[in-house]
């Protein structure tokens, strides 16, 4: 049911967005949110965050969008919070059991003395064959279509 959503995030990827833009705008229609602000909200998640190579752009779009799914808009509702953090966590064990890591420097095997820079490298046939990024954005979206289908959603 959600197989063409998680090739559109594919897609997305492919054609230049971040992995967690991929993510997020492959299934934003379905929480009522443009394609563009889809794509804005998500920006700054990619390469492990703003390109610090920290916790992977592509669960981040995950976790934005187990968010729109199951978050909570009051502040004092803790069973809310607590539903929504164990759906993250329940996610973010999927992804890591699937890929052996949340952190996009271990994903992309870069030492830890790898330069933090600001510039996305440049999307050429070399970046895909050297990037896993990818498979990353489709396993995203494929665990995070899973959970929909799973809740009868």
């Amino acid at each position: 049911m959600y197989e063409d959503r998680v090739k559109r995030a594919v897609e997305l990827f492919k054609s230049g967005y971040n992995c967690s833009q991929s993510v997020v705008a492959a299934f934003a229609d379905l929480y009522d949110i443009d394609e563009t602000t889809a794509l804005r909200l998500s920006a700054s998640f990619g390469g492990g965050i703003g390109r610090m190579r920290q916790t992977c752009g592509a669960a981040c779009g995950m976790f934005l969008l187990a968010g729109l799914e199951t978050g909570s808009a009051d502040a004092a509702d803790r069973e809310g919070k607590a539903r929504n953090y164990a759906v993250v966590q329940q996610l973010a064990a999927r992804f890591k059991e699937a890929n052996g890591s949340l952190v996009c420097s271990e994903l992309l095997g870069l030492p830890g003395s790898t330069p933090v820079v600001c510039t996305p490298e440049a999307r050429t046939a070399e970046y895909y064959k050297k990037r896993p990024c990818a498979m990353m954005v489709e396993t995203a979206a494929r665990i995070f279509a899973d959970y929909l289908q799973e809740n009868g959603k």
